[in-house]
């Protein structure tokens, strides 16, 4: 309790009141919203600051400025670059002595032909003679890149790239990693880089810019009888097994093997190459709405990655379109089940549905060429969707195969088993089935990834080193060069139509720096596989060919057996042509290619739609049909055939895609 008297007194309060008429304080000068004395007010504010406010401001100003001087400059030259390119490009290109430029975007843009392409002597980058009008994919379908980091530049873009790479090569000269594997000396491409652990993130499809678009101009008389014949059989399959796996021509039916309409996906790549947009378009409708992979189905690991796997990949890198990239992811999900084993080398067999995985009913082993004939596709997924869970299983199986005993001087043999890791099967050797698209992707591989895989390459370059100790051989009597088979010590004069692949794929090494005697060989090669249609009756390969060893008279260098005579429509043997011409220009391959599609027409036509496969190429009377089309005929076989046709060397340029085993093209990596 507090007593008044002892309260303290409360605080005095003093004030000041000033009062102004209007008058007054105009009359002062006080405000009145005139510029001047605004002027007089800033003036005033800036006197009231400190010296060291003062001169914080002025610095921050002289700072600004400089800044501004900095940018003017440092842009300028490019903008005048850029500006002088653009009228550069109306006259020439200039080449920049050992620069590549790899860009792995879809039907790239156009390159100059060279002045002088008549002669064929010397072997340099994709060489056939351009007309002056080439006709490229659909006319008013986009073609767009997959993502950004291989998108086509314009022309103004690639000035300055080109600058900056110059540079670059001066400054990196002398540190040029080298690689020497006996005689061939390989300089990795400055322009690539080794696919990176870590997966970017996927960026949407931009559209091509509008200059480097080629307007549609008419083919030529042979690329058009290529498009009539994929109409005739895209006839027979829309009319007698739309959506089903492969049609059966002479039943006017269809036959199953996943049910996932192998023949429809294996062709939407080749139809938008062919420029096909209405049964594109009519394709990509039944991919959206009726393509389903939740079906409780066994389907081959190897079979649905090159076709299906493959096919979507390839058809969302030419179109752009999202539909197809969305398709991979799920049936890359799918099939990954079959990685789920005690060696990481894969099942052969995937339950899509249910998510389970085993080997065949009959043994544990996959086949070689099965387990390492995936990893094209599975990269590729990890890249475009930045999920590197695809990479990584088939990146480990190939490292896996490269550590393995049992190989013969860099040959493999044909199994390999699930559970224990190991080759099975010793002592036998081939190119053929089971074991040929093992090379192919060692090759291919190494070129997909920036060719930084060295182990890759060191393992292709033995390879083709032990063909040439083992398994290379010359018929009698025109000396054909042949590749046989080696079984437990023992030569056998027996080759494949499946072998046929090789001379394209040397021939694509060559390209790529290899040794120059690898295209010596394909050249070799490519006319033994021709051989094998001109010395039959029909003009078509069979399946298997034995080669005469000895001269007999009255005998060809080939000769047949009664089993392996059948013609199953295959393409090796018009991929290496289309290699072939595309490297030297001659155009003897294309020639041989026209036989080969005339004699397709002649035997294996169905005059109701579509091709058929036959048993006896040696009756021109009576070849057997055995009313089946596969679907590679019109994934492959037609696609190669129209490409070796074309003489635009950008219709898939081979400096920027890599195709798969299937005949799908997916893009060569390149740095971001």
């Amino acid at each position: 309790m507090y007593s008044a008297a002892a309260a303290s007194p409360p605080p005095r309060r003093d004030f000041i009141s000033v009062t102004l008429s209007p008058e007054e304080a105009v009359g002062a000068g006080g405000y009145n919203n005139s510029k001047a004395w605004r002027r007089r007010s800033c003036w005033r504010k800036w006197k009231q600051l400190s010296r060291l406010q003062r001169s914080v401001i002025l610095f921050l100003f002289a700072f600004l400025a400089v800044c501004g001087v900095i940018s003017y400059t440092s842009m300028g030259e490019p903008w005048k670059s850029l500006t002088n390119k653009s009228v550069d490009d109306q006259r020439t290109e200039p080449e920049i002595p050992g620069l590549k430029l790899a860009n792995p975007a879809v039907l790239p843009a156009p390159q100059k032909a060279d002045a002088n392409l008549g002669d064929y002597a010397e072997l340099s980058p994709q060489k056939p003679p351009k007309p002056p009008h080439v006709w490229r994919g659909p006319s008013n379908l986009q073609i767009k890149p997959p993502r950004r980091d291989v998108r086509l530049k314009t022309r103004h873009d690639t000035s300055r790239v080109v600058e900056e790479q110059v540079q670059a090569d001066k400054e990196e000269k002398t540190e040029k990693s080298i690689i020497s594997w006996r005689g061939a000396v390989i300089e990795p491409d400055q322009s690539t880089e080794p696919p990176s652990s870590k997966i970017k993130e996927p960026e949407k499809p931009s559209s091509v810019e509008a200059e480097d678009q080629k307007e549609p101009v008419p083919i030529n008389e042979r690329q058009m009888a290529v498009i009539e014949a994929f109409r005739h059989a895209w006839k027979g399959y829309k009319d007698f097994a739309w959506g089903h796996d492969e049609l059966k021509p002479l039943s006017k039916s269809y036959s199953e093997w996943f049910g996932l309409g192998l023949t429809l996906i294996d062709a939407l790549d080749t139809m938008w190459i062919l420029g096909l947009k209405e049964e594109f378009e009519e394709a990509r409708k039944w991919v959206a709405n009726d393509l389903v992979f939740d079906k409780n189905v066994d389907v081959n690991l190897f079979e649905s990655t090159i076709r299906i796997l493959g096919g979507l990949l390839s058809t969302y890198h030419l179109s752009g379109d999202s539909l197809f990239l969305e398709k991979a992811k799920d049936i890359g999900n799918r099939l990954m089940p079959a990685f789920k084993t005690p060696s990481k080398i894969p099942y052969s067999d995937v339950n899509i549905g249910r998510g389970t995985a085993h080997p065949p009913r009959w043994t544990s082993d996959s086949t070689v060429a099965e387990v390492t004939s995936i990893q094209l596709e599975f990269r590729e997924l990890s890249r475009l969707t930045g999920d590197e869970k695809f990479q990584k299983a088939v990146d480990e199986v190939m490292k896996h195969v490269h550590t393995l005993s049992g190989k013969n001087d860099g040959l493999v043999p044909m199994f390999i088993n699930t559970n224990s890791g190991q080759f099975t099967h010793l002592g036998v050797y081939t190119l053929g089935a089971r074991a040929d698209s093992y090379y192919e992707y060692l090759l291919k591989q190494w070129i997909q990834g920036g060719k930084k895989e060295n182990e890759l390459l060191e393992d292709y370059m033995r390879a083709i080193e032990g063909v040439k100790k083992h398994l290379l051989q010359k018929s009698q009597p025109k000396e054909l060069t042949f590749v046989g088979e080696l079984a437990h010590g023992h030569f056998s004069a027996k080759m494949d139509h499946l072998v046929c692949f090789l001379p394209g794929t040397l021939a694509l090494g060559a390209h790529n720096g290899l040794t120059a005697d690898h295209m010596k060989l394909a050249e070799a090669l490519i006319e033994t596989c021709y051989q094998m249609y001109a010395q039959v009756e029909t003009g078509l390969s069979p399946e298997i060919v034995h080669f005469n060893l000895h001269a007999q008279k009255g005998h060809k260098d080939v000769e047949i057996k009664p089993a392996d005579r059948h013609n199953l429509l295959r393409p090796e043997t018009v991929e290496s042509l289309f290699y072939m011409y595309r490297f030297t220009g001659d155009k003897k391959y294309q020639d041989w290619g026209w036989e080969i599609l005339q004699n397709f027409n002649k035997y294996t036509r169905v005059p109701t739609g579509g091709y058929t496969s036959i048993n006896n190429v040696q009756n021109p009377s009576n070849p057997e049909p055995r009313d089946k089309m596969e679907s590679f005929f019109l994934g492959e076989t037609l696609k190669y055939m129209f490409l070796l046709f074309s003489e635009d060397i950008d219709l898939i340029n081979l400096d920027k895609y890599i195709f798969n085993t299937e005949a799908h093209p997916l893009p060569i990596w390149v740095p971001a």
